[in-house]
């Protein structure tokens, strides 16, 4: 299955069967040329240890708050891929959308509502080019470990839960109590719906940017 996956440049044309939604930002079609976005502000004391940097798929539990005084450059274009309306999803999806709006990326949404849309939604995210795909949704984990190394030069960001054996591209914000990793392993059982709350998503969805934007991907944000 991984060898009929396109490359990415090749999908553009499958972008209008995703459902996107405008969001934050200049509103553009994303085809005029920019600057190349940058990472405003600074990690504070904490994030982690600049003598040690972590290790490919290794987890790091930065020290909260100390992500607050960085963010994208303005109109950092992220995709949402989102799929499920159980109320972690859509706690998650808030999340992302909150954040949006509050560092003015520009921002646009597909999303998957059948499994055999979870590939073809992926490749289209992939298509459109942004700075960052945030995902939400436990169903798109398998699809995701699937596709995504296949596509190195493509920031991922998965909000509230983690792929089992992630490539450099691939970065989780997790906790105790989300931490569904897919591929068979089933759920976590200290896997909690209770802990998806507004304020625990809006911090991983924030910390995962901070690591991104830093280059420090590849890894689990553990924001307990």
């Amino acid at each position: 299955m991984r060898s009929r996956l396109l490359p990415a440049r090749t999908l553009v044309a499958a972008v209008a069967t995703a459902v996107l939604v405008g969001g934050c930002g200049s509103g553009d079609d994303w085809s005029r040329p920019r600057p190349k976005p940058s990472a405003v502000g600074t990690l504070g004391p904490g994030f982690v240890e600049p003598s040690a940097p972590p290790t490919p798929e290794a987890t790091i539990t930065p020290r909260p708050g100390s992500w607050d005084e960085l963010r994208p450059s303005e109109d950092y274009r992220v995709v949402l891929l989102t799929a499920g309306e159980d109320r972690q999803t859509r706690t998650l999806v808030s999340a992302v959308k909150e954040w949006a709006e509050e560092v003015r990326a520009d921002l646009r949404t597909v999303t998957a509502t059948k499994p055999d849309e979870f590939v073809p939604r992926i490749s289209d995210a992939i298509a459109m080019l942004p700075d960052l795909i945030v995902t939400a949704g436990n169903d798109l984990i398998d699809p995701l470990a699937l596709v995504t190394p296949h596509h190195l030069d493509q920031q991922f960001l998965v909000v509230g839960a983690e792929l089992a054996e992630p490539t450099a591209n691939v970065t989780a914000a997790d906790w105790t109590g989300a931490s569904f990793r897919g591929e068979g392993l089933g759920m976590s059982s200290s896997y909690d719906p209770a802990s998806f709350t507004s304020e625990r998503a809006g911090r991983a969805v924030r910390a995962g940017a901070a690591a991104v934007l830093t280059g420090l991907t590849g890894i689990v944000v553990w924001i307990d």
